[in-house]
């Protein structure tokens, strides 16, 4: 038998029994569709997880010193001093001061988080200008009492009127807005545009902090990234004698461990859809291992008539090898379009992996074969008196 009459009678067989060939199609169908959406999905949310990391410069490092039976204090100076003197690992640094504040402007006001930081903390956010100028190295050395703030801080406050030049007090004192950044998301509360930033020297009085706990620093280029942090890490240590004192990080640490951990999530939740397609294949062979008790007779005659045992073999793991396949077919179009759906429902990004539908396809196929041999081999086995004789 030619594989051409293998599969036309494949197909056959399906279409004179739609039903049947549905109902063991089945579980194929639901393990397919199920790889396809779990992958979309934990795709989509590594997607936009490695985009907000990105955003944050792949270059950027932080340190963070912990006080806890630490007496060593690291002033600023050191640290813009360890820039200048390694210039080729490190490009920019900058204090950082949280102080939660209340802002007001006119009858307007809002709670939010105020950040102390050198001239270089807009470059080491990625924050850019709309309107005036960033903090300047001369609003630290004077403690200036000026503000730069973002567009939704401006919507908020200004609603309307022109924010540069403008005034909002802060905890009751007076900042006169020197800077608007532009809009980097959508102006909501929640966002990257909820932001004032303020000389670190004026935030520590505000905040009444006589030490600064924490810093971002970029290094010179991706390349440089992890020889900046053993840098940091080296000389952390020689100050402060201790390295539980001090945590360095790198935005490219953190997008590793973050990929890694979804890549190990999406593992978990193909095994888990993977599941159905085992149970599609149990459910493949028995539907044909009925298939080979009722074509019995059938099978003894084309043996009678000269039909050799790989003939039958054949045919028969063909027949399971196209249900499967088809069924592997709906599964990957049912499976797409839930992925969009469910995508659209949740609010969330779909990256539909080409490589997730080849595998989920083949694996189909496979078990199809795979599971399909046990009654293609049972019915290549028969004897054609004894099948001729079957009812």
């Amino acid at each position: 038998m030619k594989l051409k009459q293998a599969f036309s009678l494949a197909f056959k067989s399906m279409a004179q029994s739609k039903m049947r060939a549905f109902l063991t199609m089945l579980g194929i169908i639901i393990g397919v569709a199920a790889v396809i959406v779990l992958v979309s999905l934990v795709g989509g949310f590594s997607a936009d997880l490695s985009s907000s990391f990105e955003s944050m410069g792949t270059t950027t490092l932080n340190v963070m010193l912990m006080g806890r039976g630490n007496n060593t204090v690291i002033e600023p100076d050191e640290m813009m001093e360890l820039v200048e003197e390694n210039s080729d690992l490190l490009a920019l640094c900058s204090p950082v001061v949280s102080v939660s504040a209340t802002v007001k402007h006119g009858s307007e006001s809002i709670s939010t988080s105020v950040s102390g930081g050198s001239e270089d903390y807009h470059q080491l956010n990625n924050y850019a200008l709309s309107q005036g100028r960033a903090v300047s190295y001369a609003d630290l050395n004077w403690r200036s009492k000026v503000a730069v703030i973002g567009s939704y801080v401006a919507a908020e406050l200004f609603d309307g009127e022109e924010a540069l030049g403008g005034t909002l007090k802060i905890n009751g004192d007076r900042y006169t807005v020197v800077g608007v950044f532009e809009e980097v998301d959508d102006s909501t509360e929640s966002s990257s545009d909820n932001v004032i930033v303020i000389p670190y020297t004026t935030a520590q009085r505000l905040g009444r902090s006589a030490r600064i706990s924490s810093y971002t620093l970029a290094a010179t280029s991706a390349d440089t990234v992890d020889d900046a942090v053993e840098l940091l890490e080296n000389t952390l240590f020689s100050l402060t004698g201790n390295e539980d004192y001090y945590r360095v990080s790198s935005v490219s640490q953190m997008l590793d461990t973050v990929n890694e951990l979804t890549g190990t999530l999406t593992l978990v939740l193909v095994g888990i859809a993977g599941i159905s397609l085992l149970v599609g294949g149990i459910g493949i062979m028995n539907i044909m291992l009925v298939s080979v008790t009722e074509r019995t007779k059938e099978i003894g005659i084309r043996k009678s008539l000269g039909g050799k045992r790989r003939d039958i073999m054949r045919q028969f793991v063909i027949e399971a090898a196209v249900t499967s396949a088809v069924g592997g077919l709906i599964g990957i179009v049912l499976g797409v379009a839930a992925a969009y759906a469910a995508g659209s429902l949740l609010s969330m990004t779909v990256v539909i992996s080409s490589g997730a539908i080849a595998i989920a396809f083949s694996v189909s196929v496979g078990i199809g074969i795979l599971f399909g041999y046990s009654p293609a081999a049972k019915a290549s086995r028969l004897n054609p008196i004894d099948a001729l004789h079957y009812e």
